[in-house]
């Protein structure tokens, strides 16, 4: 069985509960969209969602974008013969970036999501880690950011490992910086743990999205919650940007 899970940092996992009974929520709650990832995938060289996204896809009609382990145009084919509308891709482009422009000319661009997990370097700047954030790349995530919409990503999900689960903030200097080097749409994960932190990285008008899970997932915000507050302070949640349920 398959289990909604979360961690902090990109690791130490607890189960959160049902992946489809809480689509079905969030679904009914407002969400714009709804993102599955397989955050074992890569380090057992599997993807296991495709049952997962069949049963969801025929009780949720939203799009979903879904990823982890996904190496090839068979298993994106797969996924989205079932159901899914995207596939995030982070640690097969990092070693094949090629995969992202294969599987943009097949399907589009507009199912083509490059996954980039950001860490804070000492030095300065964010460096692309791949493996659920278990392995370096070597490569800077703005400039592998610029280089994945040249190869054909129509949409750049970031996630920061510092803040990942920790619910003090996601790293708004990390997105800006993403957001204003690329003309795709940035979706941006990790740290959401307040309706202020969703909305002080939605004011900027070059981030599309945002992801939220640990908030969600423990029912200390409802998307509900999030939307009417967005819609208070201003930002529209509705037209240019969206509530990502992750």
């Amino acid at each position: 069985m398959e289990h909604l899970i979360k961690g902090v940092h990109l690791e130490g996992w607890r189960k959160m509960g049902d992946p489809k009974e809480r689509a079905r929520q969030y679904y009914e709650q407002g969400a714009d969209e709804l993102l599955y990832m397989d955050v074992v995938a890569s380090l057992y060289d599997r993807n296991n969602l495709s049952s997962i996204v069949r049963n969801v896809a025929s009780e949720v009609f939203i799009p979903i974008t879904v990823g982890g382990g996904i190496r090839n145009l068979k298993a994106v084919h797969d996924l989205l013969a079932v159901g899914a509308d995207k596939v995030a891709i982070n640690t097969a482009a990092t070693i094949d970036p090629d995969i992202l422009r294969a599987i943009s000319d097949t399907y589009g661009s507009q199912a083509t999501v490059l996954s980039i997990e950001a860490k804070r370097q000492p030095a300065g700047g964010w460096e692309a880690m791949t493996d659920n954030g278990r392995n370096r790349s070597g490569r800077d995530v703005v400039k592998w950011a610029v280089e994945g919409q040249r190869l054909g990503a129509g949409e750049l999900l970031i996630t920061s490992i510092d803040q990942d689960g920790t619910g003090r903030g996601m790293d708004e200097n990390l997105i800006a910086t993403v957001a204003r080097e690329v003309d795709i749409p940035v979706i941006a994960s990790g740290g959401v743990g307040t309706v202020g932190h969703v909305i002080n990285v939605l004011q900027n008008p070059d981030v599309s999205a945002v992801a939220v899970a640990k908030t969600l997932h423990m029912n200390q915000l409802s998307i509900q919650d999030l939307k009417e507050s967005c819609v208070a302070a201003g930002v529209p949640v509705r037209s240019t940007q969206t509530m990502v349920a992750a």
